[in-house]
């Protein structure tokens, strides 16, 4: 008997290529789309790119903690993924003061911070940051970073004169409530600081030196 001369699989397959894929040009179609693909492999496969240092929480904070090198690290983060604000440089953040709760692992803002950046998020520009010590003491355990008040004042102290209570700003916004301290002798007042325009601010600090402040929810 001879030998079979039936065609390998691989040998069919060929014959059935259409006779334009084996011209010159749809060769060099081929090849540069190889090449495409090739290009967008490496970048995809690449882990530095697109990528950028950001300060993050190294630990769980609370408001009103000043941060120290060991509350914060570096981690890098793809660009994508990256708040606006977000603090790159260490330097930066350590001796500020948390604004809001932040857990383990957050990249920390300008606006999760005391300062310029969080008055003006909270109130609009120009915007001032007013610290208040409230007359009645059990009313700072209600109140929450982000609420929304209007803040009333009245004559502090006997006066022997019924003077009613009157609005001095409206829409003050909570940027932080200080924690309660811990310990013996640590029962001292606590503050509730508010964003406002500055005018109103103005007017607010100069009234809560001399009368007693209290706050209404919207």
């Amino acid at each position: 008997m001879g030998e079979s001369v039936e065609p390998t699989p691989l040998a069919r397959l060929s014959r059935l290529r259409p006779d334009w894929s084996r011209t010159v040009p749809a060769r060099r179609v081929a090849a540069a789309a190889l090449v495409v693909l090739a290009a967008v492999a490496a970048v995809r496969s690449d882990p530095d790119g697109d990528q950028v240092d950001v300060v993050v929480a190294a630990s769980d904070l609370t408001p009103g903690a000043e941060l120290a090198e060991t509350h914060i690290r570096l981690e890098r983060r793809p660009v994508a993924t990256v708040p606006d604000g977000a603090a790159t440089d260490p330097a930066d953040v350590v001796g500020a003061t948390v604004a809001g709760p932040a857990r383990r692992g957050e990249v920390l803002t300008d606006v999760r911070l005391l300062g310029p950046r969080i008055a003006e998020a909270a109130a609009g520009p120009d915007a001032r940051i007013v610290s208040l010590q409230l007359a009645d003491g059990a009313l700072v355990d209600l109140v929450r970073t982000g609420d929304v008040v209007d803040v009333l004042a009245a004559p502090a102290g006997d006066t022997g004169i019924q003077a009613r209570p009157r609005v001095i700003a409206t829409r003050a916004v909570v940027v932080l409530v200080s924690e309660k301290r811990q310990g013996p002798g640590a029962a001292g007042e606590r503050a509730v600081l508010v964003a406002l325009p500055a005018q109103a601010a103005n007017e607010v600090a100069g009234a809560s030196l001399t009368q007693a402040v209290t706050l209404t929810f919207h």
